[in-house]
């Protein structure tokens, strides 16, 4: 059975006052996949696990231990969390339509509540690393004022107005997104319900949808890579002026991590986001990065790169042995 006919068994199209509407979707998937679906299903259902589990050490590592209480790690918990929802978010549907081509179908419903959780996550995550920059700016260009500048309730704050602008703003895109009329074709070009490739498929005029993307996602984006470049240069000087090696190694470590996973993640969708009408199947790729690899990277940046969580995470796992010795019936 082709992927052609399975759209079209499935799509059911419900009736409109003028016109057909399409009920499912089809997901076209990485192109270059196809040939060999068990062995980048093992790969992606790898990914996944690592992901996840890594993730939530990290999370469980940061929560549990009192020596991580500072506000890097209360946004670093934070991220570790988006990492494994945006992570679920696409990878699972990815690895379904690796196994059947029944798999790739997503319906219309479906399609609006993943693209929703998708930009909800990935927002909140963009705007988050731009809050972790400013705090990273604090710390090391005004060590006397961040105490004050961030407390408890400050980070709290802080974190809380990330998520509400995310939710504000993946749900302005899926409005606009899904008030559009979809009469076929129904093939969605790309491994999961984006933006870009669901515009491809209207059957009206998309101008407005594609300014707003433009100004609300890459302007935004762009933005906050921006901010987050510019809190680097002061830190970077403030580093240089650290007259203790030792000094310059602890700030440097802790920043270098921080900043390999925002080039990571903010330099595909500001690329893929700018061009919209250049989404094909073989433009999700650079996604890829950003969407899975990334989520997965960020627990090994942080673990390897910063000793305080490399201390924390081996004081978990010996007082799990330990616990898990303890309890264990002698021979």
């Amino acid at each position: 059975m082709t992927s052609r006919s399975v759209c079209e068994k499935v799509t059911m199209t419900r009736e409109n006052p003028n016109q057909t509407v399409v009920s499912h979707f089809f997901l076209e998937g990485l192109v270059y996949t196809a040939k060999h679906p068990s062995l980048f299903f093992l790969l992606f259902l790898l990914i996944y696990s690592v992901t996840v589990a890594g993730n939530l050490l990290i999370l469980l590592t940061v929560g549990s231990d009192s020596h991580l209480s500072s506000p890097m790690y209360h946004f670093l918990g934070h991220l570790s969390f988006l990492d494994a929802c945006l992570s679920t978010v696409t990878v699972p549907k990815v690895m379904a339509g690796l196994l059947t081509l029944d798999g790739k179908v997503i319906s219309f419903e479906g399609c609006a509540v993943q693209l929703y959780c998708f930009h909800f996550l990935a927002s909140t995550e963009c705007f988050l690393y731009t809050v972790m920059a400013y705090d990273r700016y604090l710390a090391i260009c005004q060590p006397l004022y961040y105490p004050v500048a961030m407390n408890r309730r400050m980070c709290a704050e802080m974190a809380g107005i990330t998520w509400a602008i995310g939710a504000t703003h993946a749900a302005i895109h899926t409005s606009l997104t899904f008030r559009l009329l979809y009469c076929g074709p129904c093939h969605i070009a790309y491994f999961f319900c984006d933006i870009p490739p669901v515009l491809k498929l209207a059957c009206t005029d998309t101008t407005i949808n594609e300014l707003v993307m433009l100004a609300n996602i890459g302007i935004v984006a762009a933005g906050c890579l921006i901010l987050i470049v510019t809190s680097y240069a002061f830190i970077t000087a403030a580093v240089l002026r650290i007259r203790t090696a030792q000094g310059r190694q602890r700030a440097f470590s802790t920043c270098t991590a921080h900043l390999t996973v925002v080039l990571l993640y903010y330099v595909p969708p500001v690329c893929i986001y700018l061009q919209p009408r250049s989404s094909e199947a073989g433009a999700g790729a650079p996604a890829v990065f950003y969407t899975i690899v990334t989520p997965m990277l960020n627990p090994f940046i942080y673990t390897l790169r910063n000793k305080e969580v490399k201390h924390a995470l081996q004081r978990l796992l010996c007082s799990s042995f330990r616990e898990s010795t303890a309890g264990s019936p002698s021979p």
